[in-house]
């Protein structure tokens, strides 16, 4: 799950067990914090956006389960992409993928109860959804596990073509911001969910991933001066 050596450095090496259990709080906690920037009612992050925004042109289906479609969707365009290389196991990525689903829609349930009308209210409410999401992401990127499939899906891009992994990440987030921003002109004549938030949700989730890298090697200096060259 490492993309570069920053989190090489803080995965987990040790007892499956704990890096499952780490890595399915990190799901829980991520999706909590994808609720409550819902909640807060000034932009979401893209791929949040676009399930959103099909929640309201089709409601029957939830969050949750356009969220897993699409994970479906990016599995299946990573076995275009490598045919050759992709295996049954694979699959995997599935499972977190509708753990995943079932906490989402958990969590907008039970944040459910939360309106706001104050504007600093919201961006505060934003600020700590955003730090959950990223403390989740930084539980799962330690447990060292399955890639989901849309994170699957950049990774193969990149070994496909070589490019940086961070360019490529950005340019498919402006894709799913431009997708839910045609689905929404499309179907509901307007775009939906696409605001000041969006983007302080790409810089506060950065930071706070930066953070807690920095915080966890000021806590753990003996795993930073062992880690492999």
């Amino acid at each position: 799950m490492a993309h570069n050596a920053a989190e090489a450095e803080i995965i987990d090496t040790g007892s499956l067990v704990r890096r499952w259990i780490m890595y399915i709080a990190g799901i829980y906690i991520l999706t909590f914090g994808v609720s409550l920037a819902i909640r807060a009612g000034i932009g979401i992050s893209p791929q949040s956006s676009l399930t959103r925004t099909m929640t309201l042109v089709f409601p029957p289906l939830s969050q949750g389960t356009y969220n897993f479609i699409l994970e479906l969707v990016m599995l299946f365009l990573t076995f275009l992409v490598l045919p050759k290389e992709f295996k049954l196991r694979n699959f995997a990525s599935l499972i977190p993928a509708f753990v995943l689903a079932v906490c989402l829609d958990l969590n907008l349930k039970l944040t459910g109860f939360i309106q706001l009308d104050d504007y600093a209210l919201k961006v505060a409410l934003l600020a700590f959804g955003d730090a959950a999401l990223a403390f989740g992401l930084f539980l799962m990127i330690r447990a060292n596990l399955v890639l989901m499939p849309v994170d699957m899906f950049v990774n193969t891009i990149f070994q496909r073509t070589g490019w940086k992994w961070g360019n490529i990440k950005t340019a498919f987030d402006l894709t799913l911001l431009l997708t839910s921003a045609l689905v929404g002109l499309a179907f509901l004549g307007e775009v939906k969910f696409i605001r000041e938030g969006t983007i302080l949700n790409a810089i506060f989730v950065g930071q706070y991933i930066r953070l807690y890298f920095f915080l966890y090697k000021r806590m753990n200096p003996k795993d930073e001066a062992s880690a492999p060259a």
